[in-house]
């Protein structure tokens, strides 16, 4: 998803030429494949996107998975960079490395001061340890590798799996089939309640090409050698409930909306504090429902190549 909105902000410029690899093309667990992609390319600069991703019913169910496969994909690739000296590269993380009952909204220096929330922990390590991977190779070899943390991401080419998917894909599929089948109730997991913070796709892609073209002076005087990331969001949030009434609307479906608090809620609030990147010269253009208005456009027009 974002790889590819990365791209539609890159592929009319002129003084860009864009490599890419899909995964059936370039395996990114694998040390010797990512090296020898590297070798051949010649590249120059790298938009590290590639990531395992899911929901909370993956993250629970697939926690070995999600540290494996995101620590040695971050290994290969930042490794490999290096080791062909590309000096420019940027790491995309997750608003989930920070602490559970962090302070909110959550600004960069809440990083590493509490307990992860449980059902994401492997994933959010995985993430942590990609933001020291870059500030280590920046110390010790004078790399400028950065990083931005977005927040809760939604758009073109999300996963709207069923089962596996994040809260905005998954609930837009289950809304829009239970408009089709007439239902009279759409059940979302947990009470509602949660705070959560939403950013379009494409204004995630603008943010991460803003940021590594910052000239290094500016980045370095708004960064720490330590403390490097940079949080990447609306700077506003709504409650899950909010949410699921404003997708209801977009998608048309006028039944009832159900909550069920049996299952897990996640964490109680997660909103960034994008001071540091608004104070850089950049901050949001779309709204939720805008967003999510284009997004089912989407939906509907790809629908056939979902997953079942």
């Amino acid at each position: 998803m974002v790889g590819s909105a990365i791209i539609r902000q890159l592929q009319n410029r002129n003084d860009i030429e864009l490599i890419t690899k899909s995964r059936h093309e370039l395996d990114l667990t694998s040390q010797m494949a990512v090296d020898s992609f590297f070798e051949q390319s010649k590249i120059d600069e790298v938009y590290l996107a590639a990531a395992k991703v899911g929901g909370i019913h993956a993250n629970n169910t697939y926690p070995a998975d999600f540290i494996y496969e995101n620590l040695i994909m971050e290994c290969n690739i930042i490794h490999s960079a290096h080791k062909h000296n590309v000096q420019h590269l940027l790491f995309l993380g997750s608003s989930c490395i920070y602490p559970k009952l962090a302070a909110q909204p959550m600004s960069e220096d809440a990083l590493l001061t509490g307990i992860l929330e449980s059902t994401n922990e492997p994933y959010a390590v995985a993430k942590i340890a990609g933001i020291k991977l870059c500030e280590s190779y920046n110390r010790q070899y004078g790399r400028d590798y950065r990083s931005v943390m977005p927040t809760n991401l939604y758009g073109e080419n999300d996963n709207f799996h069923p089962e596996n998917s994040h809260v905005i894909p998954a609930l837009m599929r289950r809304f829009h089939e239970a408009k089709l089948n007439n239902d009279e109730e759409v059940v979302v997991w947990g009470t509602g309640t949660p705070m959560r913070e939403f950013l379009y796709v494409d204004d995630m892609a603008a943010a991460s090409v803003h940021v590594m073209e910052l000239n290094k002076e500016t980045y370095q005087a708004n960064t720490q050698p330590m403390l490097s990331h940079i949080n990447v969001g609306t700077g506003i949030d709504c409650t899950i409930r909010e949410m699921a009434e404003t997708m209801a609307n977009v998608v048309g479906f006028t039944g009832d909306v159900i909550f069920d608090s049996s299952k897990p809620d996640g964490t109680p609030r997660k909103l960034m504090d994008v001071s540091r990147l608004n104070s850089m010269g950049w901050s949001y253009s779309v709204n939720l429902e805008e967003g999510l208005t284009q997004t089912y456009q989407w939906f509907l027009q790809n629908q056939q190549n979902f997953r079942k």
